[in-house]
Parts: structure tokens; sequence; C-alpha cells
């Protein structure tokens, strides 16, 4: 790949998926276009980006973006995020007495493995909860809806006992129960949209993500997220990432890494 095409393809990115791709990923990018190219019938990633440089088709620009976002993930992520999240948050919000499922967006899923996460948590505070798991990554969601792994992908992160209570399985293959996947959906979203209804969440998780933010478009993204939680909910980020200097929305939970508040609607407002 010649440095020109690397570079179009860090404007790709950035503009149409606020990420940030590095210098030092020129030769993984390479190796990741390699099989869209010869998925989509052109001989070389050279000829791919040639094509879409000429003729900028959308299915194939988000096939190029598809293929080099950051995929990695792993059950119980950062553990001690769902250790606070299981048992004190969880509790301490269905003590509020609404009898209703507790609402909780997981931002940039991948494959899925953060959203078997919340929903085994949940379950084994014993409180119910409607998880939406969304991604950018069309082929990530779809392993995310199946929520089937290997053997090595659900042994990564996920203790025995969790692995027996919330999977079962299929000669070399673990799934989902059916109990795990109630309250549990999927859907493909960009973080750079605003939200197009009114749908706010009590607890927001985007982990992994802002580090790879392009830092033009990190708040317009950290402004999108705010848009989408209620006030006094929690947003969950990486233990090394933070919302502040990108929004007035967030403040930080004192002794708790990667945790923030959103602060009341008015408060900001008047901020």
């Amino acid at each position: 790949m010649s440095p020109e095409d690397f570079e179009k393809l860090q404007v790709l990115m950035a503009s149409r998926a606020g990420y940030r791709l590095t210098r030092d990923r020129i030769n993984l990018a390479t190796h990741r276009l390699g099989p869209v190219a010869r998925r989509e019938g052109y001989d070389s990633v050279e000829a791919l980006l040639e094509a879409l440089w000429a003729k900028p088709v959308a299915s194939l620009g988000w096939a190029v973006i598809e293929a080099l976002l950051n995929p990695e993930t792993w059950f119980f992520r950062d553990r001690s995020a769902f250790h606070s999240l299981g048992r004190e948050i969880l509790p301490a919000i269905a003590a509020r007495g609404t009898n209703q499922r507790i609402s909780i967006w997981s931002a940039g899923c991948g494959a899925g493995q953060e959203v078997w996460s919340l929903a085994l948590t949940a379950h084994k505070a014993g409180v119910p909860v409607e998880v939406v798991g969304t991604d950018l990554n069309a082929r990530s969601l779809e392993k995310a809806r199946q929520g089937t792994y290997t053997g090595f992908e659900i042994q990564r992160g996920l203790a025995a006992r969790a692995m027996l209570d919330g999977f079962e399985q299929s000669e070399d293959l673990w799934s989902a129960r059916p109990a795990l996947r109630d309250g549990i959906r999927f859907a493909r979203a960009n973080l750079l949209d605003p939200p197009t209804d009114a749908v706010k969440f009590d607890i927001i998780f985007c982990r992994h993500v802002l580090a790879d933010t392009d830092p033009a478009k990190r708040g317009q993204l950290v402004d999108n997220l705010a848009e989408r939680l209620k006030s006094g909910g929690l947003l969950f980020l990486a233990p090394d990432e933070s919302p502040e200097g990108d929004s007035l929305a967030f403040r930080a939970v004192a002794g708790r890494k990667g945790m923030f508040v959103k602060a009341a609607d008015h408060l900001i407002r008047a901020a």
C-alpha cells in the first residue's frame, strides 16, 4: 500500500467513522483489506483502493471501513467495571422501585462479548435489564446476535461457572442460553450520528472507543453519548479514558477509574 493510499484511508476513517488510523498500522491495514479485495473481486488491495478512489461507492467504502475498525474484545474486559455494576449500581437502581427494566447501552460492542457479560452480571445480581448492543461493523454484529463463540473465545475472560450458567455447548461451539438472551438486542449504529429518537439509557458502556477516536471527532461522539444518557446516569469508559475536555456533561466518580456521571440536563444547559 502506498503512503498516498494510506493517507486517503486515514481521511476516510476519520470522516466517516471518527476512527484514528495511525501511521504504524499501515501493514495491518494492508493485511485486513486483503480478504475484502478478494471478496469484492479485486486482484489486490491496490486495485481495490484504486476503484474506491475512482468511484466512491457507499457499500465498498463501508466494507473497507469495517475491516479496519479495531475488533479486539473479550468477556468481562476491565473486570472491576462489572464488579461495581453487579454489586452496587444495579441493586441501587433497582431499589428505587420503578418496576422497569434497567436500560444499558453497549456502544461499540464488537462481537458481543461485552453485551453478554452485562447480561451475566445482571442475571447474577437478580436485576432485570434491557441491553442494546450497537456497532458499526455489520459482520461483528452478526456474530454478536448469534451469541455463539469458539472454545478459545468463550474462555477468554469468562470463568468456568459463568460459562456453564450462561452458555450451552454444541460440539466445539458455545451459545448463549435462551434465558440470557431475554432483553438483549443488537443494532448497527454510527456513534458519530446524532440520536434520531428520544430513547435514553440508565447506563452506557462505551469502552476502548475514545482511545481510537480521531481527536477532532471526540467532542461530537461524547455529546452524542450524553444525549442518550438520563440525568444522573452512568457512563463507563476504559480505565485510561475520560470525556473531560470534550464535554461539560460528565464528572468523574471519585475512586472509580473510567466511571462518570451525567450532570442534570438543566445544569448542562446553564454551563
